[in-house]
């Protein structure tokens, strides 16, 4: 891991007391940064049974040998994402790194959209969706962009979802969310091509984690090659950790489409 080139370097990761969040985290921890973990609430964690709390994330991290801090933000109100990116500040004394992993296919009180279309999903659905994954996204580069700009340093990476990058006929508001995810970062990444911030995207295939299972039913994969199968969280970070380390200093403006 150390490849990455981190040792000693800032991160906030949204979302990351579970699923791929937390992957993330653990392996930027595990490179050497130090990592701010985030969700809504402290109990989020344990709502797919991928870990006791917030806090408790954080201490995994800590156990890693770098600092940690569980905030809690909901990342569809600005000031709380101000809050959160201002506090992450505060307790590492910078930010280097900031991935933008919050989001989901969600609906406004039910764990996903349903209908889930594009003309009889509820208004106050396509509202959650596009705050939780766009506007959440824009708010939180924001308010990092200004502090990594004024440093003339930094690593943003979006994550958007191959769903952005395909017709669908299921979570239509979800895919043009993160379709506008990728369209954002190429232009955040001109603005701040001057000041030596990379912005780049990931739009991640179908990956298992809690949520995932618990919110669909999977068919068998036997058969099917390793780039077939569904992904493993590990799959994902792994190019998460190539866009925030040194290897990819050279590349902003880009969005990498893991297919599947």
């Amino acid at each position: 891991m150390q490849e990455a080139g981190l040792k000693g370097k800032n991160a906030l990761v949204t979302g990351s007391s579970r699923g791929l969040g937390k992957q993330y985290a653990l392996d930027l921890a595990k490179a050497g940064a130090n990592v701010i973990i985030h969700d809504i609430r402290d109990s989020s964690a344990a709502e797919f049974n991928e870990a006791a709390s917030g806090h408790a994330v954080a201490e995994q991290i800590r156990e890693l040998g770098v600092r940690s801090a569980f905030i809690a933000a909901d990342l569809a109100d600005p000031a709380q994402v101000e809050r959160l990116i201002q506090s992450a500040i505060s307790e590492l004394g910078s930010l280097d790194i900031l991935v933008n992993n919050a989001g989901g296919d969600i609906g406004y009180q039910t764990p996903r959209p349903n209908p889930n279309d594009a003309l009889d999903i509820s208004v106050d659905d396509i509202r959650s969706v596009v705050e939780r994954n766009l506007l959440s996204t824009m708010y939180a580069c924001k308010f990092a962009g200004l502090h990594m700009r004024e440093r003339r340093s930094g690593k943003i990476v979006n994550v958007g979802s191959v769903a952005g990058h395909v017709p669908v006929t299921g979570g239509i508001i979800y895919a043009a969310a993160k379709t506008g995810v990728s369209s954002y970062t190429r232009s955040l990444a001109e603005q701040l091509r001057p000041f030596d911030v990379n912005v780049n995207c990931i739009s991640p295939a179908p990956t298992y984690t809690g949520r995932f299972l618990a919110t669909r039913t999977v068919a068998s994969e036997e058969g099917r090659s390793r780039l077939q199968r569904i992904a493993q969280p590990e799959d994902m970070s792994n190019i998460v950790l190539f866009l925030c380390g040194a290897a990819s200093d050279a590349l902003s403006g880009e969005t990498i489409v893991c297919w599947k």
